[in-house]
């Protein structure tokens, strides 16, 4: 009967030591609670063994045995294609990182999308934020076989992109990128009745876009943006070469052109509007959301000029004549000769 007893008294104090053991590996820290960067990348592909090294040689974790022995006992040590970014809490243990990454609790992440002039640009900006890289991005949303699936061209693609901030995932693909565009476009033309104003003034929502990245570039003015759609509108309507000098400064490519000369108006180029009737063929930049605005809902008048005032306070004078805006240009001009703007 000793005998029984002292056995039952070993195998119980064994018991009681790996239930203490088991409960320490699971509840007691693992992530440093000096730990300063709370947040770690995880590629697409990655699986348990290389999301255990990561999270060893980046200080996440610091006990690797105990991490590998609690994820075995909560099945996640067989895990493939751990993917995304996630924040932890200085402190955490095995248990609170391994459900972190079992349930896919990423962190979002804010994207802004804006003041950009080329798709190239764009892409760049958002790669900076996703794991995709901006030669990636940029393939994917030029391709041939793409654009004709979306119904765009080179040209037009950035039309797509309302600008924004958006709240991504790290791991978003190329794919689901477009597709969040392409939901976050419809949602912006089908609302407070943008489409329905476009189409009033026989704009579909690629021009409309197109009229407010000329719009950005004449002005940053806020109170004179829907002055400026209404004048190319009212020109539009009556068949009136817009003479935008923002369309041919990016058909030139100069972006450092202050004053347009006339070599420059003579530049052979599509987006040339002095040269080419009706708007350029795409976007020459990425509108803000005042320009759209501007171009969906433009005032309502009958100016069909305008010109820069003298001065550095990017105002225009407006005028509903030729003769009126000639002599609007003539004293804008002698203004840049006394200043000496030459180029």
């Amino acid at each position: 009967m000793k005998t029984w007893k002292w056995i039952v008294l070993i195998l119980g104090s064994i018991a009681a030591g790996m239930a203490y053991f088991a409960y320490t590996m699971i509840y007691s820290p693992n992530v440093p609670s000096s730990l300063e960067e709370t947040s770690f990348n995880l590629p697409q592909g990655t699986n348990f063994e290389e999301l255990t090294t990561i999270l060893s040689e980046s200080g996440i974790i610091e006990d690797v045995t105990s991490f590998r022995m609690v994820a075995k006992i909560m099945k996640f040590d067989t895990r493939e294609n751990i993917s995304g970014r996630f924040e932890v809490e200085p402190g955490w243990n095995n248990r609170e990182l391994i459900s972190l990454l079992r349930a896919n609790k990423q962190t979002p992440i804010n994207v802004t999308i804006n003041n950009v002039r080329l798709i190239s640009d764009m892409a760049g900006k958002v790669s900076s934020y996703i794991e995709p890289d901006s030669l990636t991005l940029l393939t994917y949303l030029t391709d041939q076989s793409n654009l004709e699936k979306w119904g765009h061209t080179s040209e037009t693609i950035m039309t797509m992109f309302i600008p924004n901030t958006y709240q991504l995932y790290w791991n978003t693909t190329p794919e689901k990128f477009v597709a969040r565009m392409q939901a976050e476009h419809e949602k912006y033309w089908n609302a407070q009745g943008r489409r329905a104003a476009i189409e009033k003034n026989g704009l579909t929502t690629t021009e409309a876009y197109t009229l407010a990245s000329i719009i950005e570039k004449e002005t940053t003015n806020p109170s004179e943006t829907k002055t400026i759609s209404g004048v190319y509108q009212n020109r539009l309507k009556r068949g009136i070469a817009l003479q935008a000098d923002p369309t041919v400064v990016f058909g030139v490519g100069d972006f450092t052109i202050r004053r347009v000369l006339n070599k420059h108006l003579e530049y052979e180029s599509p987006y040339n509007t002095y040269i080419h009737a009706g708007l350029p063929p795409g976007p020459i930049y990425m509108p803000t959301l005042s320009s759209l605005e501007a171009a969906i809902f433009p005032e309502d008048h009958n100016y069909i000029f305008f010109c820069a005032k003298p001065g550095y306070d990017n105002e225009h004078s407006f005028a509903s004549t030729l003769s009126q805006h000639n002599r609007n240009a003539r004293i804008y001009h002698a203004w840049l000769n006394k200043e000496g703007i030459r180029n």
